[in-house]
């Protein structure tokens, strides 16, 4: 809820935990469901081969107004990580004490996300070893951008 309206935080999350897009938005119906589906295919180029989702009515009815023939999964347990991604936003959020506008909690959103998506570690990597080279390349990837901006 932002200045008394309430929003939707959209976030379409990979299968290796990475989050792939996020829109917020102040309504919850099929054109947002599209919207998020679109924005989500141009980005990323390819279709994907499945697309799992809550029990929400609204993808499957956006799916089918996009002509998709992507096998679409909606299962109780099935998109846990995509609902686990938002655990550290929303422990973030809390400690902002809740956004201000709508264009900043876009803004922080996005860029949030981004900073999660290099500096978090895939499910696939299993060794401390292998975490902490992450870490490492991680933190030169961000010294290398911080570096061209200034």
């Amino acid at each position: 809820m932002i200045r008394v309206k309430l929003h939707w935080l959209w976030r379409a999350v990979d299968q290796d935990g990475y989050i792939l897009d996020e829109i917020l938005q102040t309504r919850r119906n099929t054109e947002a469901a599209r919207r998020l589906l679109t924005r989500l295919l141009k980005r990323q180029g390819v279709r994907p081969a499945r697309m799992i989702t809550d029990k929400l009515k609204f993808y499957r009815a956006a799916r089918r107004q996009m002509c998709l023939s992507i096998r679409h999964l909606s299962h109780k347990g099935l998109n846990n990580r995509a609902e686990n991604s938002h655990l550290p936003l929303r422990k973030r959020e809390h400690i902002m004490q809740k956004f201000r506008s709508p264009g900043g909690c876009q803004r922080f959103v996005s860029v949030f996300s981004a900073i999660r998506n290099l500096s978090g570690t895939s499910a696939s990597i299993t060794t401390a070893f292998s975490r902490h080279i992450h870490r490492i390349r991680a933190f030169a990837q961000w010294s290398s951008a911080t570096a061209l901006s200034v």
